[in-house]
Order: C-alpha cells, then structure tokens, then sequence
C-alpha cells in the first residue's frame, strides 16, 4: 500500500476553536454593553433587513442609546454575493467604522465575515480569499455575530459561503471559504429573537441543521470529538423542529432549536460536511434558492447514497430522530433513519424536489429576480441534463466533498444529483 493511500482518510485532525457566546433568552440586550467591551465606537452593522420584524431597528437604537455610533448596511442577500462583501467594505472604509455586528441568519454573517477580511487585507476582493486559510492578516476588526434564525451555525465557525458573479458572470460559483481569522469575536444566540421567523424559513433552517448535524457524523474525517455534538444536535431537531415550525412562539422548541443549531456549528466547524452541502452550493450558485431549502431536498438522497458504507451511523441517526430501532439490524435502522427524515421534510412542509421549488409559491428564494443577467434568466428551476450536469460538476470542485464518507465522483453522485431534481422519494420508502 502506498504511503499516500494510508494518509487519505485523514489521520491528522485539527481542532478549530469556537468564539465566546451568549445564549438564551434576553442575551441581545448585551449587545451594546459588548461592544463597547470589545472598545466599538462606530460599527457598521449588517443584515438583510429582516423586514417587518423590528429587530434591526430595536438593535440598533439600542446601539445608539450604549452610546456607539452604528452605520446599517441592509443589502445582504440570500447566498450572499461578492458585491455585498464589498459594498459593505466600501461603507465600512467611507465612514471610518471600527467594527461589525451582524444581525440574521448565515447570509448576514457570512458576508460580514468576508467584509472583516476585506478590510483586514486594505479592501481587497473577497474573492481572492476563496480556500483555507487564503488570508494573510490574522487581525481584523472585532465582530459581534446575532442570530434571528436556527440555521447555518455560522456564528460558532471558522467557514463563511459567498456566491463569486464577478469572476465568471456566466457561470456564478459559490464558494466556501475555511479560515481561523474569520471566527466571530461574540455570538449571540437568543431564541426569542426567532418568534418571527415564518414557519417555512423556521423549517428550511431546521433542515441546514439537520445537515450540519449528520454530515459531520457519518464524514471520513471521523473527528471523535465532534460526535457526540452531532448526534445530540440531530435529537434536538428530531424533538424540537415541528413544534418550532407550526408554533413559533413556542419558547421551549425554539431554545431547542437554537442548541441544535449551536451544537451542531461545533460539531462540523472540526468534524467536516459533504454532499448534501455540496448539491446546495451548486443549486444555490445557479438559481440563488435557499440554502436550508436545498439541504433539505438534498438529504434523504445523499443519506440513502452514503448509506452502504456507514450503515451503523446512519443507524444511530435513526435513533437520534425517534425511531425505536430494538430489534432492528444495522441495515434497517439505516433505513429506517432516510424514512424519518423524509416523514419530518413532510411535516414541516418543505417541497420534495428541486423542480417543485417556484418563486411564488417557495418565499426566500430569488427565482428569476437575482441582480445579473444570469439570474434574470433563471426564473424556472428545469432539472434537464444540462441542469443535472453542471450541479454534478460543480460538486465535485466543492470544499465540502472531501468530506463526505462516500467516493465521490461525476459518475457516481450525478444519478444522486438527477434525483434532486426529479426523482419520488417514495422511491426510498418501499
């Protein structure tokens, strides 16, 4: 046996750290005191506006009345772009500004993140950051990550996502950027802000959670330390998700839900994610649909995909999700775990396939109405063979393959891709 192909399966692990937080009910009362901790004077804060609720505008009068100086910038996207990385690094730059907070879900997050390594690298393009550890200045401005949603744990990783338009306007990429320097000064993570989250958002970020949570359980990393995390994070969903979705004021589902969120951050920021992360990249990157939303579609098929080569873990996922696996063989509770994930993606209402997904009908998704001429043309999700082809290409170039506990390749993983797209997921309950 080759050296190399003892060393594949990633015998050397690395630990990232997680930042200090604040969580539970009342937490974003400090921020302001937190920030004038952290020696804030005029932050810029940034966040998709999170219309209608109130949030920002509470945050940020709060802010004003600690005595800081905020700056908004309220232009985040959903699958946040390089432009709003550097248009908030503009603003941040024009007003003299000495640190973030950023309000909402991943997107807010993750382009604040990549706006702290912007300004940290004297403005430079986002997108030259792309890879592990691209950046070249570990000090960068202190930063104070608020959470509205229970979703993409992004306020406890060292990862942020960002969609590149620029390089290629033709073919949009959307990346992960892995870096140390990227981690959040502060999170806070306060379930009462999560009351009004729509139930289909509450239910499309309970899946991202679901995703962050098993992927890093069955990856080929096989980080011990992230393990117990991910399989706790995955029992939170499977006890919490329903209720938070249908009833959103419900205090105990969504305290539930914002653990397994947090959880299942520290459980994949060293533990690693996989293909279903990778097929939402791919879809996201071509028709700016939401990321929970993908994962969600995504999973079943890829947990039945991965299923022969980690049966005893998929069969412990099972158990997480309430299935009474006594009695069951490894093989059965496996398939039993694919069968709860489909009953729980029923229940809470999420479409089955990508070509179910409309604009109308799907809110948080941009179909049709994305700021370039690609996206202007991307109106109706088609799931032909060119759709199949290029999100299987894409795949494959992915920082989240590596991961996955299956081989992965054009031809193996484009029948799992096609299904996305168009298959039945009666298909894996027979």
């Amino acid at each position: 046996m080759q050296v190399d192909e003892l060393i594949k399966p990633f015998p050397l692990k690395e630990f990232h750290p997680m930042p200090r937080a604040l969580l539970g009910p009342g937490a974003h009362e400090m921020i302001g005191p937190e920030a004038l901790k952290m020696g804030m004077k005029r932050p810029l804060v940034m966040t998709s506006g999170l219309r209608g609720t109130g949030i920002v505008h509470k945050i940020f009068e709060s802010l004003k009345y600690h005595g800081l100086d905020p700056v908004l910038y309220d232009q985040v996207e959903s699958n946040p772009k390089d432009y709003n990385v550097m248009d908030s690094v503009a603003l941040y730059q024009e007003n003299n500004c000495d640190g973030f907070v950023s309000i909402g879900g991943g997107s807010s997050h993750d382009a604040c993140k990549g706006a702290r390594i912007s300004v940290a690298h004297d403005g430079r393009n986002i997108n030259e950051f792309e890879g592990f550890n691209k950046s070249e200045n570990p000090k960068n401005p202190p930063h104070i990550a608020v959470s509205t949603t229970a979703g993409t744990g992004s306020e406890t990783s060292w990862a942020y996502v960002i969609t590149d338009t620029t390089t290629d306007p033709d073919n949009p990429h959307k990346y992960v950027a892995f870096d140390d320097a990227s981690v959040v000064t502060l999170a806070v993570d306060d379930p009462v802000l999560y009351y009004d989250c729509p139930s289909h958002f509450t239910a499309q970020c309970g899946f991202d959670v679901l995703a962050h949570a098993s992927e890093p359980y069955v990856s080929r990393l096989n980080f011990t330390p992230s393990l117990g995390n991910a399989l706790y994070s995955a029992e939170l969903v499977g006890q919490h998700l329903r209720a938070a979705t249908w009833h959103g004021d419900n205090l105990e589902a969504r305290e539930g839900m914002m653990y397994a969120q947090y959880t299942a951050g520290q459980a994949f920021n060293s533990g690693g994610l996989g293909v279903i992360h990778s097929v939402s990249h791919a879809v996201s990157a071509f028709y700016d649909t939401h990321h929970g939303l993908n994962n969600a579609i995504a999973l079943p098929r890829v947990w039945a995909w991965n299923l022969p080569v980690a049966y005893k873990r998929y069969a412990k996922l099972a158990g997480a999700l309430g299935v009474d696996t006594t009695g069951m063989t490894d093989v059965k509770a496996a398939d039993a775990a694919v069968a709860a994930a489909i009953r729980l993606l029923r229940d809470v209402g999420i479409p089955e396939k990508f070509t179910d997904v409309r604009q109308d009908t799907h809110p948080k998704n941009r179909l049709g109405t994305g700021p370039t001429k690609f996206y202007e043309q991307a109106a109706v999700i088609k799931g032909d063979d060119n759709d199949v082809d290029r999100v299987s290409n894409h795949i494959l170039g992915d920082s989240c393959t590596p991961g996955n506990p299956k081989e992965t390749t054009f031809e193996t993983v484009r029948p799992v891709v096609d299904h996305c797209f168009n298959g039945d997921l009666d298909d894996f309950l027979s």
